[in-house]
Protein backbone atom coordinates (compact mmCIF):
# COMPACT_ATOMS: atom_id res chain seq x y z
CA UNK A 1 0.00 0.00 0.00
CA UNK A 2 1.24 3.23 -0.66
CA UNK A 3 -0.24 4.51 2.65
CA UNK A 4 0.65 2.73 6.06
CA UNK A 5 -1.80 0.30 7.44
CA UNK A 6 -4.30 1.91 10.04
CA UNK A 7 -3.80 0.79 13.49
CA UNK A 8 -5.96 1.34 16.52
CA UNK A 9 -2.67 3.39 17.85
CA UNK A 10 -2.37 5.12 14.86
CA UNK A 11 -5.55 6.89 14.53
CA UNK A 12 -8.10 5.42 17.23
CA UNK A 13 -11.17 4.70 15.87
CA UNK A 14 -14.82 3.98 17.48
CA UNK A 15 -15.19 0.61 18.72
CA UNK A 16 -18.24 0.05 16.77
CA UNK A 17 -17.07 1.21 13.81
CA UNK A 18 -14.45 -1.16 13.83
CA UNK A 19 -16.42 -4.10 15.20
CA UNK A 20 -19.11 -3.23 12.29
CA UNK A 21 -16.37 -3.62 9.56
CA UNK A 22 -14.76 -6.67 11.08
CA UNK A 23 -18.33 -8.38 11.80
CA UNK A 24 -19.07 -7.40 7.87
CA UNK A 25 -15.65 -9.24 6.76
CA UNK A 26 -16.36 -11.91 8.84
CA UNK A 27 -14.17 -11.10 11.93
CA UNK A 28 -10.90 -9.51 9.80
CA UNK A 29 -9.87 -6.54 8.63
CA UNK A 30 -9.12 -6.26 4.91
CA UNK A 31 -6.25 -4.25 3.34
CA UNK A 32 -8.97 -1.96 2.36
CA UNK A 33 -10.60 -1.36 5.41
CA UNK A 34 -7.15 -1.00 6.65
CA UNK A 35 -6.84 1.71 3.98
CA UNK A 36 -10.51 3.89 5.02
CA UNK A 37 -10.38 3.48 8.93
CA UNK A 38 -7.74 6.36 8.43
CA UNK A 39 -11.25 8.28 8.21
CA UNK A 40 -14.03 7.77 10.29
CA UNK A 41 -16.57 9.56 7.98
CA UNK A 42 -15.41 7.45 5.15
CA UNK A 43 -15.07 4.57 6.52
CA UNK A 44 -18.25 4.24 8.60
CA UNK A 45 -20.34 5.78 5.26
CA UNK A 46 -18.85 2.75 3.02
CA UNK A 47 -19.08 -0.20 5.32
CA UNK A 48 -22.96 0.83 5.18
CA UNK A 49 -23.03 1.71 1.89
CA UNK A 50 -20.92 -1.48 0.36
CA UNK A 51 -22.76 -3.62 2.30
CA UNK A 52 -25.80 -2.69 0.73
CA UNK A 53 -24.86 -2.44 -2.98
CA UNK A 54 -23.10 -6.37 -1.64
CA UNK A 55 -25.82 -8.01 -0.06
CA UNK A 56 -28.97 -5.69 -0.09
CA UNK A 57 -29.69 -5.49 -4.02
CA UNK A 58 -32.36 -7.76 -5.75
CA UNK A 59 -30.43 -7.80 -9.10
CA UNK A 60 -28.89 -11.07 -9.95
CA UNK A 61 -25.77 -11.32 -7.87
CA UNK A 62 -23.87 -13.18 -10.66
CA UNK A 63 -24.78 -10.37 -13.10
CA UNK A 64 -23.69 -7.76 -10.30
CA UNK A 65 -20.36 -9.43 -9.75
CA UNK A 66 -19.93 -9.99 -13.33
CA UNK A 67 -19.93 -5.99 -13.69
CA UNK A 68 -17.47 -5.78 -10.90
CA UNK A 69 -15.07 -8.12 -12.24
CA UNK A 70 -15.33 -6.55 -15.27
CA UNK A 71 -14.77 -3.33 -14.13
CA UNK A 72 -11.52 -4.71 -11.76
CA UNK A 73 -10.28 -5.93 -14.79
CA UNK A 74 -10.44 -2.72 -17.24
CA UNK A 75 -9.38 -0.30 -14.72
CA UNK A 76 -6.60 -2.85 -13.36
CA UNK A 77 -7.72 -3.38 -10.02
CA UNK A 78 -6.37 -6.41 -9.07
CA UNK A 79 -7.80 -6.41 -5.21
CA UNK A 80 -11.07 -5.68 -6.68
CA UNK A 81 -10.47 -8.70 -8.88
CA UNK A 82 -9.19 -10.94 -6.31
CA UNK A 83 -11.75 -10.81 -4.38
CA UNK A 84 -15.08 -10.60 -6.40
CA UNK A 85 -14.31 -13.39 -8.94
CA UNK A 86 -14.73 -15.85 -6.15
CA UNK A 87 -17.82 -14.39 -5.35
CA UNK A 88 -18.93 -14.31 -8.80
CA UNK A 89 -18.20 -18.22 -8.91
CA UNK A 90 -20.46 -18.60 -5.66
CA UNK A 91 -23.28 -16.62 -7.22
CA UNK A 92 -23.42 -19.67 -9.86
CA UNK A 93 -20.24 -17.92 -12.72
CA UNK A 94 -18.38 -20.28 -14.24
CA UNK A 95 -14.48 -20.39 -15.14
CA UNK A 96 -15.49 -20.15 -18.77
CA UNK A 97 -17.57 -17.41 -18.14
CA UNK A 98 -14.14 -15.39 -16.42
CA UNK A 99 -12.14 -16.56 -19.16
CA UNK A 100 -14.50 -14.99 -21.50
CA UNK A 101 -14.65 -11.92 -19.47
CA UNK A 102 -10.56 -11.89 -19.53
CA UNK A 103 -10.44 -12.35 -23.66
CA UNK A 104 -12.97 -9.84 -23.92
CA UNK A 105 -11.02 -6.91 -21.71
CA UNK A 106 -8.05 -7.77 -23.37
CA UNK A 107 -8.98 -6.90 -26.68
CA UNK A 108 -10.86 -3.52 -26.70
CA UNK A 109 -13.65 -2.62 -29.35
CA UNK A 110 -14.17 -6.35 -29.43
CA UNK A 111 -17.48 -8.08 -28.91
CA UNK A 112 -17.96 -10.43 -26.15
CA UNK A 113 -17.15 -13.95 -27.46
CA UNK A 114 -18.29 -17.46 -26.94
CA UNK A 115 -18.21 -18.45 -22.85
CA UNK A 116 -20.44 -15.77 -22.01
CA UNK A 117 -25.07 -15.90 -22.40
CA UNK A 118 -26.72 -13.20 -23.45
CA UNK A 119 -27.75 -11.53 -20.25
CA UNK A 120 -23.85 -11.67 -19.14
CA UNK A 121 -22.51 -10.66 -22.60
CA UNK A 122 -25.08 -7.62 -22.20
CA UNK A 123 -23.62 -6.83 -18.49
CA UNK A 124 -19.96 -7.12 -19.64
CA UNK A 125 -20.43 -4.61 -22.68
CA UNK A 126 -22.59 -2.28 -20.37
CA UNK A 127 -20.17 -1.95 -17.14
CA UNK A 128 -16.83 -1.89 -20.29
CA UNK A 129 -18.71 1.38 -21.59
CA UNK A 130 -19.50 3.03 -17.87
CA UNK A 131 -16.15 2.04 -17.13
CA UNK A 132 -14.14 3.08 -20.45
CA UNK A 133 -16.19 5.75 -21.73
CA UNK A 134 -18.61 7.30 -18.78
CA UNK A 135 -21.47 7.58 -21.42
CA UNK A 136 -23.44 4.75 -22.33
CA UNK A 137 -24.59 4.95 -26.44
CA UNK A 138 -28.19 4.92 -26.64
CA UNK A 139 -28.27 1.72 -28.13
CA UNK A 140 -26.32 -0.23 -25.79
CA UNK A 141 -28.48 1.50 -22.54
CA UNK A 142 -31.59 0.23 -24.92
CA UNK A 143 -30.68 -3.21 -24.79
CA UNK A 144 -30.55 -3.00 -20.95
CA UNK A 145 -33.59 -1.29 -20.58
CA UNK A 146 -35.41 -4.65 -22.80
CA UNK A 147 -34.03 -6.79 -20.89
CA UNK A 148 -34.17 -5.56 -17.78
CA UNK A 149 -36.87 -4.29 -15.36
CA UNK A 150 -36.10 -0.10 -13.98
CA UNK A 151 -34.97 -2.00 -10.44
CA UNK A 152 -32.87 -4.13 -11.90
CA UNK A 153 -31.23 -1.81 -13.90
CA UNK A 154 -30.93 0.99 -11.38
CA UNK A 155 -29.09 -2.11 -9.15
CA UNK A 156 -27.22 -3.50 -11.94
CA UNK A 157 -25.99 0.42 -13.03
CA UNK A 158 -25.02 1.28 -9.15
CA UNK A 159 -23.36 -1.66 -8.61
CA UNK A 160 -21.18 -1.21 -11.89
CA UNK A 161 -20.58 2.68 -11.03
CA UNK A 162 -19.99 1.93 -7.01
CA UNK A 163 -17.25 -0.67 -8.43
CA UNK A 164 -15.92 2.00 -10.47
CA UNK A 165 -15.34 4.41 -7.30
CA UNK A 166 -13.54 1.30 -5.32
CA UNK A 167 -11.27 0.85 -8.20
CA UNK A 168 -9.52 4.05 -8.44
CA UNK A 169 -9.65 4.43 -4.92
CA UNK A 170 -7.67 1.01 -4.94
CA UNK A 171 -5.29 1.42 -7.70
CA UNK A 172 -4.58 5.00 -6.55
CA UNK A 173 -3.67 4.02 -2.86
CA UNK A 174 -2.09 0.92 -4.04
CA UNK A 175 -4.25 -1.58 -2.35
CA UNK A 176 -2.62 -4.92 -2.97
CA UNK A 177 -4.92 -8.41 -2.04
CA UNK A 178 -4.10 -9.76 1.68
CA UNK A 179 -1.74 -12.42 2.11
Amino acid sequence: MRIPPWTPEAKPQAEDLVKAIMERRGGTLLNLDQALLWSEPLARGWNVYLKNVRTGLGASRKLRELGICTVALITGAHYEYHHHAPDFLAAGGTQQELDALNAFVAAPGAAPGPGLGRDEALVVQYAASMTRDVKVPDALFERMRERFDTTELVEITAAIATYNMVARFLVALGVTPED
